[in-house]
């Protein structure tokens, strides 16, 4: 009797505008996605890092190609608070009844 542990693999496609080769990999070593077919990504974790890295980058790289800066992220300023207001004390009024309870 012979059993042969065979692991399902799962095709990680891979980016050959990156350099990325598509590879066989383990179906846990893909993100979540709801969206896709079995609700795993396309590309296995460290591949897809590696691929938005490298998006991130070019996008970069081709703004300051076009003379645009960077955006600079917009700083809020800190909201001033208001001082509490602390409550009037209530005194009765002259000939009132006071509860001397």
């Amino acid at each position: 009797m012979t059993t042969a542990t065979t692991t399902e693999l799962r095709r990680s496609i891979g980016s050959a505008k990156f350099g990325i080769e598509a590879h066989e990999a383990p179906p846990d070593e893909f993100p979540a996605q709801p969206s896709q077919k079995e609700g795993l990504g396309r590309m296995c974790k460290p591949h897809w890092n590696q691929y938005t890295n490298a998006l991130r980058k070019a996008a970069l790289a081709r703004k300051a190609s076009e003379g645009e800066a960077p955006e600079p992220e917009p700083v809020a300023e800190p909201t001033r608070k208001r001082p509490k207001r602390t409550p009037k004390a209530v005194t009765p009024e002259a000939g009132a009844q006071v509860d001397a309870g």
